[in-house]
C-alpha cells in the first residue's frame, strides 16, 4: 500500500483535521504538514510546504498558480481549496498537469447570505453612524428625525450572482415582501418560481430600478470592477449597495467617490479589493458598513468547510473522485 502521500494543510483549520484524513486513507497518508498558526504562509515558505506533496488543503489567501505546481512536483494530486471560491487558483494549468480541484460550496451558503442581510440592514438603517453615537456617549434620546435610514418592505432588490449564496439572499427577502431581480447569463427557473417570483434583468436596468443591489457573482476577468464609475451612475442616489462576493468586483476607489458624493445612499461591504487593506477614506466614510470577511464565520460552518476539504482530499488519495470538485 502506497504510504508515501505527504499531505500539506497550509493554514490553522478548525477541528481535528488530520485525524479526520488518517481515519478516511489509514496507511495511504504519510506526513502531514500543518501550519499551526492562524495566517498564511509567505509565499516563499509555502512553495517549500509543497514540495512533494501529494495532496494541498489551501485557503483564498494562497496563491495557486505555475510556480506552486511547478514546486508541488509530479505527487500533486489535489488542491482542496477552503472556501466556496477559487479565484486564486490557475484552474487551467490544474487541468494541464491532471491536478483536480475541490472547494467548500455548501458550507458558506447559508452564513454568507446572513451576512449579506446584515450588511443590507446594517448600511440601509445606518448602523456605523448609530453605534458611533451611543458609544460616544453623546446621544440625546430618540428624536423624530435622528438618522433616518431606508425603508425595505416592500422594495426592489437586485441579485447579482445566481448561484446558491443569491438564491439563499432572494429566499430571505420574502420576509420583507420584496420585489426581486437577477442578473445571471441563462435563465434559472429557481428564482423564477413561486416563491419568489424574481425576474431576469440586464446589469444596466436592474441597476436604474433597484433600491437595494446584492453581489453574489464569482470573480473572474469578466466580473473585475464589474461596479464602477459607470454603473454608480447608473444607481439610484437612495440605493445601497452590498458585496460579499469578491473585493475586486467592485471598483473601491469609484465606491468611496460615490459614496462621498452621496451619488449612492449607502454600502456594506464584507470583501474588499486590496483586502485587508481598505481603498484610501473607504473608513472613514459613515455611510459604509464594514465587516471584517466574516462570511462564512459560524463554528458549525467553518466547521464543515474543514470536514469539506479534508473529504476532497481523503477520495482521491483513495484513487475516487473528490465529492465537491471544480476540475
Amino acid at each position: 500500500m502506497n504510504t508515501a502521500n505527504r499531505v500539506v494543510i497550509t493554514r490553522l483549520l478548525p477541528g481535528e483535521p488530520e485525524s479526520r484524513l488518517r481515519a478516511a486513507c489509514g496507511e495511504r497518508v504519510g506526513h502531514v504538514f500543518r501550519n499551526e498558526i492562524d495566517v498564511p504562509l509567505e509565499r516563499g515558505a509555502l512553495l517549500d510546504a509543497v514540495r512533494g506533496a501529494s495532496a494541498v488543503v489551501a485557503t483564498p489567501a494562497d496563491r495557486i498558480d505555475a510556480a506552486f505546481f511547478e514546486a508541488a512536483g509530479e505527487p500533486l494530486r489535489i488542491v482542496s481549496v477552503y472556501a466556496v471560491g477559487v479565484d486564486n487558483v490557475d484552474l487551467v494549468e490544474a487541468a494541464r498537469r491532471g491536478v483536480r480541484v475541490g472547494h467548500t460550496p455548501d458550507a458558506v451558503t447559508e452564513p454568507t447570505a446572513d451576512i449579506a442581510w446584515l450588511l443590507l440592514l446594517g448600511a440601509a438603517r445606518r448602523a456605523t453612524e448609530g453605534a458611533h453615537l451611543v458609544r460616544r456617549a453623546d446621544w440625546a434620546g430618540l428624536g423624530v428625525h435622528v438618522l433616518l435610514g431606508r425603508r425595505l418592505v416592500g422594495k426592489t432588490l437586485l441579485i447579482v450572482g445566481a448561484g446558491r449564496i443569491g438564491m439563499a439572499v432572494a429566499r430571505r427577502a420574502l420576509g420583507w415582501q420584496m420585489r426581486v431581480r437577477y442578473v445571471a447569463r441563462s435563465h434559472h427557473p429557481e428564482f423564477e418560481a413561486e416563491p419568489i417570483r424574481a425576474q431576469r434583468v440586464e446589469l444596466a436596468a436592474g441597476l436604474r430600478e433597484a433600491d437595494f443591489v446584492s453581489l453574489h457573482t464569482p470573480l473572474t476577468a469578466e466580473t473585475h470592477h464589474l461596479i464602477g464609475e459607470p454603473e454608480f451612475a447608473q444607481m439610484r442616489p437612495d440605493a445601497v449597495l452590498v458585496n460579499t462576493a469578491r473585493g475586486p468586483v467592485v471598483d473601491e476607489a469609484a465606491l468611496v467617490a460615490a459614496l462621498r458624493a452621496q451619488r449612492i445612499a449607502a454600502a456594506g461591504l464584507d470583501v474588499y479589493e486590496h483586502e485587508p487593506r481598505l481603498q484610501d477614506g473607504l473608513a472613514e466614510l459613515d455611510n459604509a458598513f464594514l465587516l471584517p470577511h466574516l462570511g462564512s464565520a459560524t463554528v458549525d460552518d467553518r466547521l464543515w468547510m474543514m470536514e469539506m476539504a479534508i473529504d476532497n482530499v481523503a477520495a482521491v488519495l483513495r484513487g475516487e473522485p473528490p465529492p465537491h470538485a471544480v476540475v
